[in-house]
């Protein structure tokens, strides 16, 4: 039989630094990033019904979420920003996605629906909707044509959910397809406008789920983003 490698003991100096980094992040001033509104874009990713406040898959760390982005869409849109991209899930009713997360934001529910502080807010016509069947978020999407048809933003703030998952998703495509062309983009992660689901062991165990430690999963991808040049900061003030 394999002895069993105490991961927690090994990583303790590892865990001890992730904690504090992400206690330790600095913020960035949204006028530095908005210096040129045409050139910045704010995508957030699964604001929805579904996420938010309704269904197996909602969460109220998703909830949490909800007021920063709004307040931060505002101040954007007063600093003269204009490209707001909502990237949501829209699923098939056999969606293979299914599979791993069970039925969710199904085409035509409301579970699919954006969450109405953002349909509330007076630029809401602004707002480009680009939906998805899969965590992937410009595979497949209409984002990859957005992409080609807005070749001078090269500033992306993304916010949204979940930041292990989607988020993780979204800035990793944004920043990888840059860097194969040589492509200078900035790609900018408010800590307190995303996060993720938290599953215990407990509760996974009787449910027959593979558990979700949100209080792990969240610090430590925002640390992956950030390995790979993506700026992660606390807020934009």
């Amino acid at each position: 039989m394999a002895e069993k490698t105490d991961l927690v003991q090994k990583s303790r100096v590892f865990l001890d630094w992730l904690s504090e980094w992400y206690s330790n992040l600095k913020p960035l001033s949204l006028r530095e990033v908005v210096d040129d509104p045409a050139r910045v874009a704010i995508c957030s990713v699964d604001m929805l019904n579904g996420f938010c406040y309704e269904g197996k898959l909602s969460s109220s760390r998703a909830a949490v979420c909800v007021n920063p982005i709004v307040d931060l869409f505002q101040r954007a849109y007063g600093q003269g920003v204009r490209n707001f991209v909502l990237i949501q899930e829209w699923h098939n009713k056999g969606a293979e996605e299914f599979e791993a997360y069970g039925s969710h934001c199904v085409q035509g529910t409301h579970e699919a629906e954006t969450i109405p502080e953002f349909t509330a807010l007076p630029f809401a016509r602004a707002f480009v909707v680009v939906r998805k069947n899969s965590l992937h978020t410009i595979v497949g999407t209409s984002m990859e044509q957005w992409l080609e048809n807005h070749p001078g933003v090269d500033t992306f703030v993304v916010v949204g959910v979940c930041s292990d998952l989607c988020v993780y998703d979204m800035v990793m495509d944004l920043k990888l397809r840059a860097n194969a062309q040589d492509m200078k983009r900035r790609v900018i992660v408010p800590a307190n406008a995303v996060n993720t689901y938290d599953l215990p062991v407990a509760v996974a165990s009787q449910v027959d789920a593979l558990p979700h430690d949100a209080e792990l999963l969240h610090p430590l991808f925002l640390c992956m983003m950030a390995l790979n040049k993506i700026e992660v900061v606390k807020e934009l003030t």
